[in-house]
């Protein structure tokens, strides 16, 4: 039976009822650790509109390469 239902590709009831279980239980979990774990801290940005700052290309190149290394890609 097992082999048929391989070669077919075909799932059975129990088999979607066992999966959107999982997922159902999976979703109420993260949902409750989610409201637990409190709110994200906020960041505020710095105030519009900003300064315009000129930006020297070959050292944002080195910066960019220094990181890239860094942070393994």
């Amino acid at each position: 039976m097992k082999e048929e239902r391989e070669t077919t590709g075909l799932c059975s009831r129990r088999s979607l009822l066992a999966g959107s279980a999982a997922l159902l239980t999976g979703g109420l979990v993260s949902g409750i650790q989610n409201i637990y774990a409190g709110p994200a801290p906020k960041t505020m940005a710095p105030p519009l509109p900003w300064k315009w700052v000129k930006l020297d290309p070959l050292e944002a190149g080195r910066r960019a390469y220094r990181n890239y290394l860094k942070n393994k890609g």
